[in-house]
């Protein structure tokens, strides 16, 4: 790569990695360091293409989602479950807001890597479900089908969002993950 492709790489890292990191930590179940080393590994795989890539965020996040896939897809299971050490409540301002993303990467930390694959594409990055589809190698109707049951075990672990996102929505209005709203 030359100089003028280090620097644009360089500057796409600087001004695209915290957002890419939320994707990858919502990816990971709410563990920073899997959503780290997600991310490091899209990243270093991005830099040998930089200088042929027209999308650089579409073309990382592409390779965020395969390797996730990738690890679901792993016949062999860790054994140990990885748990992110969640922070003490918040009683400042926008505490119920903080409330409902604790309770939420809680709940998504319980479900499977590819429940959790699933609804991060439909409802955080708000994919279409076509799109969904041909990102992860799979049919519609599998999207759809994963989708409910995914938003079923999501509202089954954690009944206590549905009164949560109310009272977030009425305090802030903004792109929040919240299936909890959405019926498929």
């Amino acid at each position: 790569m030359d100089a003028a492709g280090q620097e644009s790489f360089r500057e796409f890292v600087a001004g695209r990695s915290s957002a890419l990191l939320k994707t990858a930590v919502l990816l990971s179940g709410g563990d920073r360091h899997a959503a780290e080393d997600l991310l490091q590994n899209a990243l270093i795989k991005a830099a040998g293409r930089w200088q042929r890539i027209d999308e650089p965020e579409a073309y990382v996040r592409q390779i965020l989602y395969r390797q996730q896939i990738s690890r679901w897809r792993l016949k062999w299971r860790r054994r140990e479950v990885t748990v992110a050490e969640l922070p003490e409540s918040g009683a400042a301002d926008g505490a119920a807001g903080v409330e409902l993303r604790l309770v939420m990467r809680g709940a998504l930390a319980r479900l499977t890597a590819r429940q959790r694959t699933m609804l991060v594409l439909r409802y955080f990055e708000d994919l279409p479900e076509a799109d969904v589809a041909r990102i992860l190698g799979c049919s519609v109707g599998t999207v759809r089908s994963t989708t409910h049951r995914s938003l079923a075990r999501l509202r089954e672990l954690a009944p206590e969002l549905a009164g949560l996102g109310q009272a977030a929505a009425e305090q802030r209005p903004s792109r929040d993950f919240s299936p909890m709203e959405v019926r498929p």
